[in-house]
């Protein structure tokens, strides 16, 4: 299927935007139905407004002390009681080494 460009007026600022060929593909492939009503401006924005500033991808961070060099560091995981904890540079060292289970 061929795709054309479309001039699409927005929904919330009535701004005119191009719906381009490679985003009518990109839309088929995920299986929207619809074409975009916002142009990319007022889609980020209320993506903002939703989701935060960071659309919600920010893990949360867990204190750890490692468990091989006792260097304090983060992790994107709630530490248990008796599992050993690496910070990034043990963490891939021990992998390259495969030393972990």
């Amino acid at each position: 299927m061929g795709y054309v460009e479309k001039t699409l007026e927005c929904a919330d600022c009535g701004a005119t935007f191009t719906f381009t060929a490679e985003e009518q593909e990109f839309f088929a492939t995920k299986g929207y139905a619809h074409e975009p009503k916002r142009c990319p401006a007022c889609r980020k924005a209320r993506k903002a407004q939703r989701y935060g500033d960071d659309f919600g991808f920010r893990r949360q961070m867990f204190p750890a002390v490692c468990a091989q060099c006792g260097k304090d560091t983060e992790v994107p995981f709630q530490p248990r009681e008796g599992r050993p904890v690496y910070c990034s540079e043990c963490y891939n060292e021990l992998k390259a080494n495969k030393q972990l289970d």
